[in-house]
């Protein structure tokens, strides 16, 4: 239903999903991320238009010439949520994985190419150390950042940089000899992302765990590249919009030593697209693993949720990968996408999401492989009807409070 200006909910209508399963693994945890959607929804007369569209490697493997099918892009732009496994598949050759004609990886029309074209400009990953994680080090797991003193969001520009198709190779003879990758900063990418990255600043109002400080840190290597030369100008100009935020910059490879032996210090950070994959991924380690982490891909009009692992092709068909990552996609869709309809319904679907997490976490079972080791171990479907109950529960709890 569509909630009036009365406050009544008043016209029946269904919110459009389009879900992106892609490659291996991908389709899995996304089976596990619509359970727990259509359990919380169904509790609070929430109604979805699904429209799954195949993407990905194997897709382009089966049909030859595209990584998805034609008009993927229009039914994509028509949508109000897109959810996004994850792809990637081996090629028949072994070489890599599989390549489109134009040396594109199969499987970038649906990710780089609707983060570009959905102007989809900031890639936001939270980095949160819930209570009862443990962390895969040394072939084991145990404790060593401390939940509360890992509470970060990190802002990636989505949209251009190394990514930027631009360049290209040079192959005199049918051999490549030259192979140049051009990053292409500009100001309104630059700016889009920088105020992006203030504006949640100010909007969270938590600070960083070790000061509660509002801090936004730039990462950028200014002492030698224009591009981020450039970035860091505007991110000063930006910044004094926010004079009670602390504006922080950080060289991106001191940045990364820093993050691991002082995580608290960091409360929202900001950098362009390649220094954002990168780090990224390193700060899942914090969180316990890929397993745990988040991307959402948000524009001005359009949000795309993913969890940030890629296929893993290996682990395909054995309902064996974490789906944590797709359920908290999924609460941060729920949570973006009720700020954009003001649809109190979606919001409080989120809570309940990340109230199951947090439960089934300190419990500590049933939890996949890669956060109890393969002994303990259950099912990615074990932990998806878990959480699915679970939220059920909490929303109950919501509606009593």
């Amino acid at each position: 239903m569509q909630r009036g200006p009365t406050g009544v909910y008043t016209e029946l209508m269904a919110y459009k999903l389009v879900t992106l399963g892609g490659d291996g693994t991908g389709p899995e945890v996304m089976r596990e991320g619509l359970r727990v959607l259509h359990a919380v929804s169904g509790a609070l007369d929430l109604s979805w238009d699904v429209d799954d569209i195949p993407c990905g490697g194997q897709y382009y493997l089966e049909h030859g010439d595209r990584d998805w099918p034609e008009g993927a892009e229009a039914r994509c732009d028509a949508a109000d949520l897109i959810l996004l496994g994850a792809v990637g598949w081996p090629s028949p050759t072994g070489a890599g994985p599989v390549l489109m004609k134009d040396g594109k990886m199969a499987g970038f029309s649906p990710v780089i190419g609707n983060r570009t074209r959905l102007n989809l400009y900031a890639n936001v990953r939270p980095v949160k150390l819930y209570e009862g994680v443990q962390h895969r080090i040394h072939g084991a797991n145990k404790l060593v950042w401390q939940p509360g003193m890992v509470d970060m969001v990190m802002i990636r520009e989505n949209t251009e940089g190394l990514y930027t198709p631009a360049g290209g190779k040079l192959a005199p003879g049918g051999r490549t000899d030259v192979a140049i990758d051009t990053r292409v900063i500009t100001r309104r990418a630059s700016e889009q992302v920088i105020r992006h990255a203030f504006e949640l600043c100010r909007r969270r109002n938590k600070g960083a765990p070790r000061d509660g400080k509002l801090r936004v840190t730039q990462l950028v290597k200014d002492n030698v590249l224009h591009g981020c030369q450039l970035f860091s100008q505007v991110f000063y100009e930006v910044g004094e919009e926010y004079p009670e935020i602390e504006k922080d910059s950080a060289i991106i490879d001191a940045f990364t030593q820093w993050l691991i032996n002082q995580p608290e210090y960091y409360d929202v950070v900001v950098t362009t697209n390649m220094f954002g994959d990168i780090v990224t991924d390193l700060a899942s380690v914090l969180q316990g693993g890929m397993g745990m982490a988040v991307g959402a891909n948000i524009g001005h009009k359009h949000g795309m949720f993913e969890p940030i692992h890629g296929s893993a092709p290996k682990h395909a068909g054995k309902d064996k990968v974490n789906p944590i990552a797709m359920i908290l996609a999924v609460k941060e869709g729920l949570e973006w996408l009720g700020g954009q309809k003001n649809d109190e319904r979606l919001g409080r679907s989120a809570r309940a999401i990340e109230a199951a997490v947090i439960e089934l976490l300190k419990l500590g079972a049933p939890l996949t492989y890669d956060l109890v080791g393969e002994a303990k171990a259950a099912k990615a479907s074990e932990d998806g009807q878990w959480l699915s109950e679970a939220a059920l529960r909490h929303l109950g709890a919501q509606a009593q409070a």
